[in-house]
């Protein structure tokens, strides 16, 4: 409210900022920025009018607001900064804004780490990919014939096919809406969002078990999710993706569409444009060597996935009962050190 954030505009402030979704799949999502950035049209942007608020503890705030029940919109959710300057939540001293703060801070950069590791490990798999799909350069490529296609020169035997002709047809099970999503459960919930755990469901109505992988299509955020343990489908724009030929297996696929650019459709069902997209269909061999190579990248991928997901859920929990003052932080000699 009036006494606590306000919006504006990038010039006003470079860095250490909130960053609201203001409409789409995004709408009422939180991230906090602590460097320099640019906002798009589709966000407002937020901070501390004064130095009585943390802009830490207040990203959680926002976060444990659940901003996204206040959006209006027929087409699609949209929040304005008129509705968010009326929502009014109790907030504690300074001291323990900064406490909080370094408490789940502490996760965040846990998970951060995480998400850096295996992004390096994905960047590892693509650039195989690159080297053996795009430059040709597979095991033992200098005894294969490189013969003329509609893509340019590419290696004899391997064919040109859209990304629909490798679709299996999924049996889709139950979506789990976003307001149902629990902050434990035995099921994680795959959406469409930034997070690769959107929540958690106990329905086992939801679950997708067999066969696995699947990968995740966000058919608005264009996000792609490797998922290789049982999860539950959000209800938000997911795509469900299988390919049908062992020419085509799954840690190929993923990186076959992780490396075709559908940016250029701005915001858009994506999913139909994804399925017209051609794409090389290697031999077999050469696809299978790729699945077992690129499997112990999964798999270091797959352990480190585990270790944020249990984070979440641990910072997740903790984040409303601190904001709500049922976790006492006051008293705990908690040093707050460069956070503050």
């Amino acid at each position: 409210g009036s006494n606590g954030l306000i919006g504006g505009s990038p010039e006003y402030r470079e860095e250490n900022t909130i960053i609201i979704g203001r409409v789409g799949a995004y709408c009422g999502s939180v991230a906090f920025c602590p460097g320099k950035f640019w906002a798009s049209d589709n966000t407002i942007v937020a901070y501390p009018k004064d130095d009585a608020f943390d802009i830490r503890f207040l990203s959680y705030l926002l976060r444990d607001l659940n901003l996204n029940r206040w959006a209006g919109g027929a087409a699609q959710p949209l929040l304005t900064q008129t509705v968010l300057k009326q929502i009014e939540a109790p907030v504690p001293e300074l001291r323990v804004q900064q406490k909080i703060a370094a408490i789940l801070s502490a996760y965040d950069d846990l998970i951060e780490n995480n998400l850096r590791r295996i992004k390096i490990l994905e960047e590892i798999a693509q650039n195989i990919y690159r080297e053996w799909f795009v430059k040709f350069r597979f095991p033992c490529h200098a005894k294969v014939r490189m013969v003329d296609s509609p893509l340019g020169e590419t290696p004899e035997g391997w064919d040109i096919v859209k990304v629909g002709e490798l679709l299996e047809k999924i049996k889709r099970k139950k979506k789990i809406k976003k307001q149902d999503y629990q902050l434990e459960g035995e099921i994680p919930v795959v959406d469409q969002g930034k997070d690769f755990v959107g929540g958690f469901t106990c329905d086992p109505d939801a679950l997708h078990n067999d066969p696995l992988p699947i990968i995740v299509f966000g058919d608005h955020t264009r996000i792609l999710k490797f998922i290789d343990f049982p999860f539950a489908c959000g209800a938000d724009g997911t795509q469900l993706l299988r390919s049908n030929t062992s020419r085509m297996p799954m840690s190929l696929f993923y990186s076959v569409l992780k490396s075709i650019d559908l940016s250029s459709f701005a915001y858009a069902r994506h999913f139909k444009f994804l399925k017209e997209q051609e794409v090389l269909l290697p031999d077999e061999g050469s696809a299978e060597a790729y699945a077992d190579f690129v499997e112990p990248l999964r798999d270091h991928i797959r352990s480190l996935m585990r270790k944020n997901n249990n984070l979440r859920q641990t910072r997740d929990l903790l984040l409303p009962k601190l904001i709500s003052g049922e976790l006492d932080v006051s008293t705990l000699p908690i040093d707050i050190g460069e956070a503050a």
